[in-house]
């Protein structure tokens, strides 16, 4: 079967007219292939704007004369502006048209490029603002590329690689912006700026061939049902709907998203604690390549999964496993029984085993096995609002209130805090989909 018997838009510009009809003769398993490519290279390369500013340590340099540490402030800075851009986002790629996806993903990203030139020509604490500014559009990244893959039959196959993307991705921007300054002497400040710059034609051109992408065709219907833009009283009542879920979902997700980014944002001090100098080469890329496939090979195996309501459940499977990953793992490196190295690879994979999920596949199946109109997007965005909420918190907690915490002290002890509490948010929230999401009884026949 051809992935989409849909015509092209006669707006579109005739050569990406042209591509659309030679992707909608695909057979559906290159299709799905295809499309995951171009997915994991769009949302790659968007990393490329986001996380290198983080492999530079910006040693001595403290914010306006205070405690606060220079490197720390950034973080926390750009973590503010990203999550504004995820409240943002909430309305915006709710409510996106097919047709607008493209021209916003190349607005956000050439704002976030003007903020890392900005980040490259200011001095000291007026980094801050940059990196805020260079962070503020790229929340709704994630959001507008889920747009374009939502609502198909294979979806869970293509989410998950998009996943993956942001798994990998992170760490190898970070080595390329190690690279940049160790191989060829650019400076710190400049990095960020020169790393996106590299990537920049490849999200263009992965940006070019999403918009070429045809819409789901009847069979993606049929299976995952229609997908609309969501207004107002829509969201509203979608929340109202599955509010107790919800609630446990985003309590959940709150604290996890803080554990990613504390991961993600302070590998460099962490690796350092555990023993591993600046001076080992794709030291980031080595410890993430294992999470990325892992991850990638269990969630691409929901795609088989035809019951959107078991594949809900198996979704939160996989969490509650990330959970006791999570905590055995660093109950071993405590005692001794794990390295450092395989202890970063454990709690990244019991990390992505529990966000991953929500990122691709929980609201996705949710929005298929409740028969809800709307688009998977607005509850992916307002989870990532709220998860990037609780990273601020967490983070100006750290720096705040146990200030003299090592980074290495700190993730351990919410390494293990994390893995309890979620594992029990988890069952909590299995629990009540499993009964909301249940088919009605067919009434019997007089």
């Amino acid at each position: 079967m051809d992935a989409n018997s849909a015509t092209p838009d006669q707006h579109t510009p005739a050569s990406r007219s042209r591509v659309s009809s030679v992707v909608a003769r695909m057979p559906y398993p290159v299709f799905a292939i295809y499309t995951a490519l171009i997915a994991f290279t769009a949302y790659s390369a968007m990393y490329a704007f986001r996380k290198p500013f983080t492999a530079a340590e910006y040693g001595g340099q403290w914010l306006f004369g205070t405690t606060l540490s220079l490197k720390a402030a950034l973080v926390v800075s750009q973590i503010l502006g990203y999550t504004v851009s995820k409240y943002i986002g909430v309305k915006v790629c709710s409510e996106l048209s097919p047709a607008a996806r493209r021209g916003m993903l190349v607005r956000v990203i050439l704002v976030s490029l003007l903020g890392l030139l900005i980040f490259g020509l200011v001095p000291g604490e007026w980094k801050v603002a940059a990196i805020f500014l260079s962070g503020l559009p790229l929340g709704m990244v994630w959001g507008i590329v889920v747009s374009f893959l939502e609502g198909r039959r294979c979806s869970d196959f293509v989410m998950a690689a998009l996943c993956g993307s942001f798994i990998v991705s992170s760490a190898v921007s970070k080595d390329v912006g190690r690279w940049l300054m160790r191989d060829w002497q650019v400076p710190e400040n400049w990095m960020p700026a020169a790393t996106g710059v590299l990537f920049l034609p490849a999200f263009l051109l992965a940006v070019w061939l999403l918009a070429a992408l045809p819409l789901p065709n009847k069979d993606d219907q049929a299976l995952r049902k229609p997908r609309s833009p969501m207004d107002k009283q829509a969201r509203r009542a979608f929340l109202n709907r599955f509010a107790p879920g919800l609630l446990l979902l985003f309590v959940f997700y709150f604290f996890l998203m803080a554990f990613r980014d504390f991961r993600d944002n302070y590998g460099v001090e962490i690796f350092q604690s555990l023993g591993y100098g600046s001076d080992q080469t794709g030291l980031f890329t080595r410890a993430e390549t294992p999470v990325a496939i892992g991850s990638l090979i269990v969630l691409a195996l929901l795609n088989a999964v035809k019951s959107n309501r078991m594949a809900l459940m198996l979704a939160y499977g996989f969490m509650m496993l990330g959970m006791v990953i999570l905590f055995g793992s660093t109950l071993a490196k405590n005692h001794q029984m794990l390295g450092g190295l395989a202890w970063m690879v454990a709690t990244g994979l019991g990390t992505y085993l529990a966000f991953a999920p929500i990122n691709a596949v929980l609201f996705e199946r949710l929005m298929a096995a409740s028969g809800s109109v709307g688009t998977a997007v607005f509850g992916i965005q307002l989870a990532d609002a709220i998860g990037y909420t609780g990273s601020v918190v967490v983070q100006l907690y750290k720096d705040l209130g146990s200030p003299k915490e090592t980074h290495l002290a700190y993730f351990s002890h919410f390494s293990l805090a994390m893995g309890v509490g979620g594992c029990v948010l988890s069952v909590l929230g299995a629990l009540y989909f499993h009964r909301v999401t249940r088919p009605s009884p067919t009434p019997p026949v007089e």
